[in-house]
């Protein structure tokens, strides 16, 4: 179990460098965009265009600050908003955005489709909240307000955009009690 805090994200340039992205966590740790594994990342978006390719790659995108974002793909238009279920998509298909009304910020998650596969909900917590993980390893997320976490014998206090890192040995089950209006986002990521 890590917890990683979100004064310790790295900031690095988008792939296409059109923006500035804040790595929250890789996999394996260091990986660039040609070798991770896994990898979670956050990114204000200001301005309408292109994202960038990753082939091979899973993508789910959140807004998480921001009136919303329209996506354009091949085959559909999708707009999402802070209320909004996550958006999984292709990395490797060409996609297009505009914005609803000014900046968002998004939480981005990514897989290597030949290694690994992951499922991201969202969770708008208003009370203790009791939750069943079923991946390989877990990874969850606060956004908006703090977020205590009771993981078996542990209890961990998540504040905004802080970091939960569990691993399959950890505790599979666990409660989360918000600390005010937060949403909190569980990524399960599972190999092969």
């Amino acid at each position: 179990m890590r917890t990683l805090r979100a004064a310790s994200y790295r900031r690095m340039p988008w792939k296409n460098g059109g923006g500035e992205t804040i790595e929250m966590v890789v996999s394996p740790a260091g990986a660039s965009f040609d070798s991770f594994d896994w990898r979670l990342s956050m990114a204000h978006v200001g301005a309408p265009g292109p994202f960038s390719l990753f082939p091979d790659i899973d993508r789910t995108l959140s807004v998480i600050n921001g009136d919303g974002l329209t996506l354009t793909l091949p085959d559909r238009t999708v707009t999402l908003d802070r209320c909004a279920a996550p958006f999984a998509f292709p990395g490797d298909v060409a996609v297009d955005s505009t914005l609803t009304d000014g900046a968002i910020d998004d939480l981005n998650v990514m897989t290597r489709r030949s290694r690994c596969r992951h499922r991201v909900t969202r969770h708008g917590l208003t009370a203790p909240t009791r939750l069943a993980l079923s991946g390989e390893i877990a990874v969850l997320i606060a956004i908006g307000g703090g977020v205590e976490i009771a993981a078996g014998s542990h209890l961990v206090m998540l504040g905004p955009k802080d970091t939960l890192v569990l691993d399959a040995d950890d505790a599979t089950t666990l409660t989360a009690t918000p600390q005010g209006t937060a949403d909190l986002f569980v990524v399960e990521i599972a190999f092969g």
